[in-house]
């Protein structure tokens, strides 16, 4: 479903690029495809990845374009420098390994091309992907999971990682992108304006403009614009060799 917390987003990735129209953009995690059609529609030359193979195949179905592929972040089916702009959105914190799938974002970037990641903060009050608790998954929003220790949090949320900017700035260590723009984002929220209506859209509203106060740490996700730098070699990093 494509709603107004989508069209924030897009407006977002759009502000963090150079040019869309006519670019080469890889949707790294596409799920079924929805802004893939939407910057098709904007002019650019869009491919979709993902994990699963039936979400491949219904976007491919939804949107009637032949540009999907079923792979792993950490393994990306394309050449060296072979797009401009790669979006990962919310997708780092799911895959087994979130520095080789930076590498391979890397890798396929050309030149002064631009990789847009957006990926849980730690410091947002509520955890979304729900916590296993005595031998139990329990789906929904659960709120201060991830204000526990590391270990603890790990342990109810395995599934799932969630970054403080001081870990993301680790992370990026041994990545040949050069960062151009951080910043912490607060979420859509079409479902609370939906079940509020008027005082769901007031709540959205004083959410966003916490963007531009000190509160943007509560946010719900980073966003990270980076660039790969021109002659950077894109090394391989076992993740043994990985920081902690």
């Amino acid at each position: 479903m494509w709603r107004a917390g989508q069209d924030r987003r897009l407006e977002m990735i759009r502000r963090a690029v150079p040019a869309l129209e006519g670019a080469r953009v890889l949707d790294d995690g596409c799920g079924l495809g929805a802004y893939v059609l939407e910057l098709h529609r904007r002019g650019a030359l869009a491919f979709g990845l993902d994990y699963e193979r039936e979400r491949v195949i219904e976007a491919q179905r939804r949107t009637g374009l032949a540009v999907f592929a079923c792979a792993a972040a950490e393994h990306l089916p394309y050449p060296d420098a072979s797009f401009d702009v790669v979006i990962s959105n919310e997708v780092i914190e799911h895959v087994d390994d979130d520095q080789a799938a930076l590498l391979e974002m890397a890798r396929v970037l050309k030149p002064g091309g631009r990789a847009v990641i957006f990926c849980p903060n730690r410091w947002y009050p509520v955890e979304q992907h729900g916590v296993f608790w005595r031998g139990r998954y329990h789906f929904g929003n659960v709120p201060l999971v991830n204000y526990l220790p590391r270990r603890l949090r790990d342990r109810l949320a395995p599934h799932v990682r969630t970054y403080s900017w001081r870990a993301l700035r680790r992370l990026l260590v041994l990545v040949p992108l050069q960062l151009v723009s951080h910043e912490v984002v607060f979420g859509g929220y079409d479902n609370l304006v939906q079940r509020w209506g008027r005082p769901g859209a007031g709540l959205r509203q004083v959410l966003h403009r916490a963007e531009s106060t000190p509160l943007r740490v509560l946010g719900l996700s980073h966003l990270v614009v980076l660039e790969r730098v021109a002659g950077g070699r894109v090394a391989t990093i076992a993740s043994a060799d990985r920081p902690s």
